[in-house]
């Protein structure tokens, strides 16, 4: 068993440069990578949208988590939150210029999964 476990080890490839901090994929995956994140930053893309008309867009996702993930992008500084009348309540949300800076990555990763079918 011992001749197993140094073979094992000895085939181990030596690795270099490790990521010892959050690589900048991983730090960005982390800002526009949360379910539903990206679609609503999609959504914003033109012009401001009321949160109903939002919710209605994105289908699957429940007016709780579309009111979550607008807080998040909101704090993150992605998306700038409008409030158009207080009785009844109505708000509307467009992309910050910090947000519109992430739909070149959102537009290539849809090319990407309309190209392969997924």
């Amino acid at each position: 068993m011992t001749t197993v476990l140094e073979s094992a080890v000895s085939r181990r490839k030596n690795v270099e440069a490790p990521c010892l901090a959050p690589c900048p994929i991983e730090r960005g995956m982390r800002i526009i990578g949360g379910k539903w994140k990206g679609s609503i930053l999609w959504h914003l893309k033109d012009e401001p949208v009321r949160f109903n008309d939002l919710a209605r867009q994105l289908g699957g996702a429940s007016k709780k988590m579309v009111d979550q993930r607008l807080k998040e992008l909101e704090a993150q500084g992605l998306v700038k939150r409008e409030v158009l009348s207080t009785r009844p309540i109505a708000v509307a949300y467009q992309a910050t210029e910090f947000g519109r800076s992430a739909l070149g990555v959102l537009e290539m990763l849809k090319d990407w999964a309309e190209e392969h079918d997924i």
